[in-house]
């Protein structure tokens, strides 16, 4: 009897396996679909590389040129681990790779340059996959929707895919579709990230890394949500409207769900490849000066901001109709709004930056959250040194020694930066993601830290300062103007009301209403004032903004 059960069992598990392998060999079942696979892989990888830090730097003397060299293959080596485990748990590890090598000038240059191949690395869909998602969400198969539709996609991204595809109509569209595990996995993926961070903090307390799980925890729902992104990207056509070199590809509704997005497809060459630009005859120079004109809009006067520029998302062509040099901006799914306050505050720092008022620069610094990290803070910010903050960041054009240097010391500085990451604002964390790679942008197509970069930047300063200082004014005219009513009804109701005459020779009725009187006339020199103030403001305070065509 016991013989016969044995027997079964391993007929059965020979069953199961076999089962097993044939599904996976056919692609029915992945690996990465069990929850235990992906947290093993993940706790393995974290752990061989909190242990190699550990022991590897123990034995040489802190400092010294062997210890600066061993960090550095160390550095070399945890980022290829990284690197490896975000490929094979792939959707929400992707994501957050993909973050972290955008920060080019605040985590060591082994990572950054490593964690880089996931812009080119990340997964697709099958076919197979990609009709089950428009299955789902659309109700309708592939053929019954479009006339044609390209299976080799035309990029995949860690979230999604995109498809080119010809409507029934003619119209050539693109089709974005979300890889249909993601959305399953990215909570669990997002708790598994927090649990790890919260134990290498136990091992290495100088690194706090939590700022990276609060910002996947509050952005990949957004980034998930693809009539989210349909939004941005209206939002953003409407606000930069007056920019005719900006091309945002229209949004089909009508065939657009959270996990499927439907828009003009829009083909040009990427914003960094400048043999594109020379062969299609595109200025660089003009591109660069675009390109910071409508961030610097975007950031100091609108305070909404497209946050993923990296140079697959930020496209460069000649337009069809004009012929003129054209950008077309693309995902529109991560976007930061930033506060009033934070704005205005950032606004007044860029400011001082430019016109080197170093005193402002720690104020404002500071009121960022920086405390006395803000000489760090600072050189984060621009990507300049300290001496070159405080020589003027405008004077002198980067060089590649300093360049070297800010890379270098974003290693020798890390505990330092993960910890001013922690204290500023969390709408800071996009922003420094933001100018980094757009930062990489400009070094690629050689025009970094030129004068019309500063020019545009100065100029959106002051066009949202002034724009605040004559709002301002607006508020206090029409407080001052509310309380000259509320004087006029206020001092005639008191004067009607008093039980005893006011000390006058005057009938009390004519003591109210000269107390009213009084009040209005207090109150229209205010307003006189005020308006001085506001054209004073418009014309002597803010020159360069009358004379900006823009």
């Amino acid at each position: 009897m016991a013989r016969r059960a044995l027997k079964l069992a391993s007929w059965t598990s020979m069953a199961l396996a076999a089962s097993g392998f044939y599904l996976y060999g056919n692609k029915y079942l992945d690996l990465n679909d069990f929850g235990a696979v992906r947290v093993g892989r993940a706790v393995a990888t974290t752990a061989v590389i909190s242990y190699d830090y550990l022991t590897s730097l123990r034995s040489v003397p802190y400092g010294s040129e062997e210890y600066l060299q061993l960090r550095s293959k160390v550095h070399l080596r945890s980022a290829r681990r990284l690197c490896e485990l975000c490929c094979a748990n792939r959707g929400t590890f992707i994501k957050v790779g993909q973050h972290l090598g955008a920060l080019d000038y605040l985590l060591p240059e082994e990572y950054t340059r490593t964690l880089k191949v996931l812009h080119s690395q990340a997964p697709q869909s099958s076919m197979q996959e990609v009709r089950q998602v428009i299955r789902e969400d659309l109700g309708k198969e592939i053929h019954d929707l479009f006339m044609s539709f390209d299976d080799t996609p035309l990029g995949a991204a860690s979230l999604a895919q995109v498809h080119k595809a010809v409507l029934h109509d003619g119209r050539t569209v693109a089709v974005k579709v979300q890889h249909p595990k993601v959305q399953a996995q990215s909570s669990k993926d997002i708790l598994l990230m927090e649990v790890l961070v919260l134990a290498v903090k136990q091992l290495f307390p100088e690194f706090e890394f939590m700022w990276l799980v609060d910002e996947a925890k509050k952005n990949l729902p957004l980034e998930l949500d693809f009539l989210n992104e349909g939004r941005n990207a209206e939002k953003v056509a409407q606000m930069l409207k007056h920019f005719d070199f900006l091309k945002v590809p229209q949004i089909y509704w009508e065939l657009s769900t959270k996990r499927v997005l439907l828009m003009e497809f829009v083909d040009g060459g990427q914003v960094n490849d400048r043999d594109y630009m020379e062969r299609n005859k595109i200025d660089v120079n003009e591109i660069s000066r675009h390109l910071g004109k409508m961030y610097s809009e975007m950031i100091f006067v609108n305070g909404f901001v497209h946050c993923d520029p990296h140079p697959g998302n930020v496209l460069v062509r000649k337009c069809p109709g004009t012929g003129k040099a054209e950008i077309v901006l693309l995902d529109h799914g991560l976007y930061q709004v930033l506060t009033e306050e934070f704005r205005l505050d950032y606004c007044h720092l860029w400011q001082s930056l430019i016109w080197t008022d170093m005193k402002s620069v720690k104020k404002y610094s500071q009121r960022l959250g920086a405390g006395d990290l803000y000489p760090l803070f600072t050189c984060m910010l621009t990507a300049r040194s300290w001496d070159s903050v405080n020589r003027g960041i405008g004077q002198t054009p980067v060089t590649a020694t300093e360049d070297s240097e800010i890379r270098n010391n974003a290693a020798n500085y890390l505990p330092q930066i993960s910890h001013l990451l922690n204290l500023v604002p969390r709408q800071m964390l996009l922003i420094f993601k933001t100018n980094d790679l757009l930062r990489g942008i400009e070094a690629a197509l050689g025009t970094r830290a030129s004068a019309s970069s500063f020019l545009n930047m100065s100029r959106c300063c002051i066009k949202a300062l002034a724009a605040w200082s004559r709002l301002w004014w607006i508020h206090l005219k029409i407080s001052v103007l509310q309380f000259r009513e509320c004087a006029r009804v206020g001092f005639f109701d008191l004067g009607n009301m008093a039980m005893v005459p006011l000390p006058s020779s005057h009938p009390p009725e004519e003591n109210s209403n000269s107390m009213a009187h009084l009040a209005s006339q207090i109150c229209t020199q205010l307003i006189g004032s005020a308006d001085l103030l506001v054209c004073r403001s418009s014309s002597d305070k803010f020159p360069a903004l009358v004379s900006d065509p823009d």
